[in-house]
């Protein structure tokens, strides 16, 4: 009983939300009712025993993708008749998008009911034993079966990082250079200064 309330009350918040986060006028309440509905999602996979992609959806899409939307419209200086003006514009366009999308969904769903496709019968290698949960199911595999193709991805994302760096990197030529030792060197009473100045004097700088 209690599995499908929670089933109701994540599905329920997880339509709402998605509805709201397309329908808000401001960007930021947007990206809040975005991480509104993935957390629910979430609930959703724990409910159906999926706890990795739960806590990818919490960890991944919250905690960087949606966090990182989330800082950059805020950052962004938005112009909302802007944005208005461009919607109306790029309309036509838009509703093309959307009938090419209708028919693929369309197509996909008259497939689906034609049959599965067959890809084959499984050989049992992959299967897992009683009592192991997803995670440690998903672990075996990535460090067995699949560690070559996980350290290559790895070493991808980690050139992917240190090339952006490269790529953004900008020297400043009117900075001093950074002297780390004689910083770390420097003692409090030589970096700081008491000063008493009178009444409607002011500092001195």
């Amino acid at each position: 009983m209690i599995q499908t309330l929670a089933f109701y009350l994540f599905a329920t918040l997880v339509v709402a939300s998605g509805a709201i986060t397309i329908l808000a006028r401001n960007p930021v309440h947007s990206v809040l009712w975005l991480i509104v509905a993935f957390f629910n999602g979430a609930g959703l996979m724990v409910l159906v025993g999926a706890e990795f992609i739960a806590m990818l959806l919490v960890i991944v899409y919250v905690g960087a993708v949606a966090v990182l939307f989330l800082f950059v419209v805020m950052m962004l200086d938005i112009d909302f008749a802007e944005l208005r003006s461009g919607f109306v514009k790029n309309f036509p366009l838009g509703f093309a998008l959307a009938l090419v999308l209708l028919t693929e969904l369309i197509l996909g769903v008259g497939a689906y009911r034609a049959g599965a496709m067959k890809l084959g019968t499984p050989d049992g290698t992959a299967a897992t034993g009683l009592g192991t949960s997803n995670i440690e199911a998903i672990g075996a595999l990535l460090y067995s079966r699949y560690l070559f193709l996980f350290e290559a991805s790895g070493i991808i994302l980690l050139v992917a990082m240190i090339g952006a760096i490269v790529l953004t990197h900008r020297e400043r030529k009117d900075s001093r250079g950074q002297n780390i030792s004689q910083q770390v060197r420097r003692r409090p009473q030589d970096a700081t200064r008491n000063m008493s100045p009178g009444v409607g004097q002011g500092v001195e700088l």
